[in-house]
């Protein structure tokens, strides 16, 4: 069900997924959202860049578009299209915030990949936006466990998620690891190697999600080319991801915490 606004939070959720774009919570997590444990609260989706762009675009906005291959005066319509079938298939709430992403918010700053996959801008808008939303969140859903990004492949929107998280949720926030950046060799290390504190990993098992996971990704047809060369090889890479991340068999995701 998509829920119109974080006014109309109501339910128990278990759990509280925030994606900072449309198709991060099925890259990520997809799996353990697909397959909620037997008579548990449902789940929940927010999604924090989706509202459509006004201004002219920067070079790196153009240089994506031509990837995803997607009509120039609907990018995002067509994109949260693709959102709403993959969020059924997962079966989960949702809810769009309808902020602007990186490469639309601040296209002075944000203009290219090296800029993008970098430090946020200290004036950055998402910033308090996220800490109010984490705000909310507490006082709304004190039960429920939140996961946000762990910020491998340093996208800045991903990053401005993060640093709030770890600021103002302390031990309510679980770290899920960005896909598909930590399908790259070496990046979940780099990552970890440059936080603070120990961290300790939970893997959880999606024996019962997977196939859901990969059917929600394919849902994001205008993303597959660019991230992973194809609906096959992305079927692929995921299945041998989970598998790898698993410690006793089957498959898995894998969250991160800091330990106390």
């Amino acid at each position: 069900m998509q829920l119109p606004d974080l006014a109309a939070l109501s339910a128990p959720y278990r759990l509280v997924c925030i994606a900072p774009h449309l198709d991060d919570a099925a890259l990520s997590l997809g799996g353990v959202l697909a397959a909620p444990p037997a008579s548990a609260a449902p789940a929940l989706v927010i999604t924090l860049c989706t509202a459509a762009p006004t201004a002219a675009y920067n070079a790196v906005a153009r240089e994506f578009h031509g990837q995803w291959d997607l009509e120039s005066d609907d990018i995002v319509g067509q994109r949260k299209r693709e959102d709403v079938v993959a969020m059924a298939t997962l079966g989960v709430d949702f809810v769009w915030l309808e902020v602007l992403d990186a490469i639309y918010r601040c296209p002075a700053a944000y203009h290219s990949r090296e800029t993008l996959f970098a430090a946020p801008q200290a004036d950055d808008p998402l910033i308090p936006f996220v800490a109010g939303l984490f705000a909310t969140l507490r006082r709304q859903l004190p039960q429920a466990q939140i996961a946000v990004p762990l910020g491998v492949g340093e996208h800045v929107d991903h990053l401005i998620c993060f640093a709030a998280a770890r600021q103002l949720l302390g031990d309510a926030a679980w770290y899920y690891e960005d896909i598909p950046y930590a399908l790259r060799p070496g990046a979940l290390e780099r990552r970890l190697s440059a936080l603070d504190g120990r961290w300790t990993s939970r893997p959880m098992a999606i024996d019962d999600g997977l196939a859901a996971k990969i059917a929600a990704i394919g849902a994001y047809r205008s993303q597959i080319g660019e991230l992973f060369g194809g609906m096959a090889p992305m079927a692929s890479q995921i299945r041998d991801y989970a598998a790898t991340v698993a410690e006793a068999g089957g498959v898995a995701e894998r969250a991160w915490r800091v330990a106390p």
